[in-house]
């Protein structure tokens, strides 16, 4: 399965991060190629993005279930295509390297499966490590501007 993980440390305590993590309202627009996201509960939601790996370049819909919350260090999550064959996992995982700093880690596993599942799941490989860098950076750009206020 191609994957994509990416860690940063941030000048922030933990709960200042995790604040901002556990709801994704907060940090679900800065997640490459999103449109939308409707929550259905606390921890099922519908997320749309739009596509551009290769020659794909289509809307794509993702049941994102959030199956761990531990506070205050990690979010996890698998999502699977609403109608796509997609399927995956991932987290937000936040650690303390002391009472003002906190590493936080993005992960993001995904797989698409069906005829054209070898192809895309070779560009995936390309472009999920950049993806999850770009998202990491975003969260990482979002908070510490919140923190300058």
């Amino acid at each position: 399965m191609p994957i994509g993980i990416h860690q940063l440390d941030l000048e922030l305590p933990i709960d200042v991060i995790w604040e901002f993590v556990k709801d994704m309202d907060n940090w679900a627009p800065l997640v490459p190629n999103y449109l939308h996201h409707e929550k259905i509960t606390e921890r099922k939601s519908i997320w749309e993005f739009k596509s551009d790996i290769g020659l794909l370049k289509k809307k794509i819909s993702l049941y994102i279930d959030i199956v761990e919350w531990k506070e205050p260090t990690r979010v996890r999550f698998v999502l699977t295509g609403k109608s796509e064959k997609y399927s995956g996992q991932g987290y937000f995982e936040a650690n303390a390297i002391n009472v003002n700093k906190t590493r936080l880690t993005g992960f993001l596993e995904m797989n698409v499966n069906g005829m054209i599942g070898s192809s895309l799941n070779s560009k995936l490989e390309a472009v999920l490590p950049e993806m999850i860098k770009e998202m990491a950076t975003s969260i990482s750009s979002k908070l510490l501007e919140m923190k300058s206020r």
